[in-house]
């Protein structure tokens, strides 16, 4: 299977750690922001006149989205959590996308047909999602922001906006002004007509990083649904045809099992992709029976590093090709 083929069956697309964040991490300088949400809704926004459909593109699923952008190194970390049970989501699809240290959108206007700083990814066993970009610049109207969305299924999508301290952030741009030419940012939230109501449940923490030089960032959200460990977002036509479940143990070493269903007789192909959309493994490829059936998944036996991978599975038979993909997640 190629590569778009693969992340177009997910919808959407993975997830995990291409960068480890500070693991010393220094305090927070400043301002903290606040504690995690408590499981309180994430308050809706505009998607902004710069939305653009990441999924219409398979290149988007990337954790690093800076292409050839310069601006300080932002590590951003979301955690998804539920709000019917306030634990954590895996397996949902998170976009992100944000302007340019010079406050540019990519894909609009003279930034046409470019793609710098949108990616999206797939949650892992904790509910998390990572992310390497730049930190953003601002322009004139609004306040310093990310925009993000958490897509759960084809009927419920949240979309939301972050933002960070402003003592700072500002103390960001003030100590890089070869990059952040236009100099701090002069907006306080009230001043601002996304987070002039309350800012409070989309405030990252904002963390100097002492390997990268950079900062890591941090916030939890939550969305509509449940966090059930080991259950997913599964669409309905799929679940005529089968179900996938979550790999057990997950989190995992080195060993673990996926399980499956299906309603009928069917030629079922499961592949390991990496988190960069490259097949990896071809663990089944053959027909199966209605009914129960597991694969197991030995990354020393496939010659595989320790990292998070997605696994798809692709079923084929009277009714059409149906497909759907998960995350393993690697213990530590």
């Amino acid at each position: 299977m190629k590569r778009n083929e693969f992340l177009k069956s997910i919808g959407l697309a993975g997830a995990a750690t291409l960068f480890s964040f500070d693991k010393a991490r220094v305090k927070e300088i400043e301002q903290r922001a606040p504690p995690p949400n408590n499981c309180v809704l994430i308050p809706s926004e505009t998607a902004g006149p710069f939305p653009l459909d990441l999924t219409a593109n398979p290149f988007y699923f990337r954790q690093d989205v800076r292409e050839s952008k310069t601006g300080v190194q932002l590590n951003l970390k979301l955690k998804i959590i539920g709000l019917s049970n306030c634990l954590p989501m895996q397996n949902a699809r998170v976009n992100i996308w944000h302007c340019d240290k010079d406050g540019l959108y990519s894909g609009y206007g003279d930034q046409q047909g470019l793609t710098y700083l949108r990616g999206y990814q797939m949650t892992n066993a904790n509910g998390e999602v990572e992310f390497v970009t730049i930190f953003p610049g601002w322009y004139t109207g609004r306040i310093c922001h990310i925009h993000f969305q958490v897509y759960l299924s084809s009927s419920y999508a949240a979309i939301s906006q972050l933002t960070f301290p402003i003592a700072t952030k500002n103390a960001i741009y003030a100590a890089n002004p070869s990059l952040y030419t236009k100099g701090t940012d002069p907006l306080i939230f009230s001043n601002d007509n996304i987070f002039s109501d309350g800012y409070t449940y989309q405030l990252a923490t904002l963390t100097p990083n002492t390997q990268t030089g950079g900062y890591d960032s941090y916030l939890e959200v939550t969305v509509q649904g449940s966090g059930v460990s080991g259950v997913g977002h599964i669409e309905k036509e799929n679940a005529k045809q089968f179900t996938l479940v979550q790999n057990f143990p997950n989190p995992f070493e080195k060993e673990t099992t996926i399980p499956f269903r299906l309603a009928q007789t069917a030629e079922v192909r499961i592949e390991i992709w990496d988190l960069n959309g490259k097949r990896v493994a071809t663990l089944l490829d053959e027909k199966r029976g209605a009914g129960e059936h597991q694969v197991k998944v030995d990354l020393d036996t496939l010659g595989l590093p320790n990292a998070n991978y997605a696994y798809q599975i692709e079923v084929r038979n009277s009714d059409g090709v149906f497909r759907d993909c998960k995350l393993m997640t690697i213990a530590g």
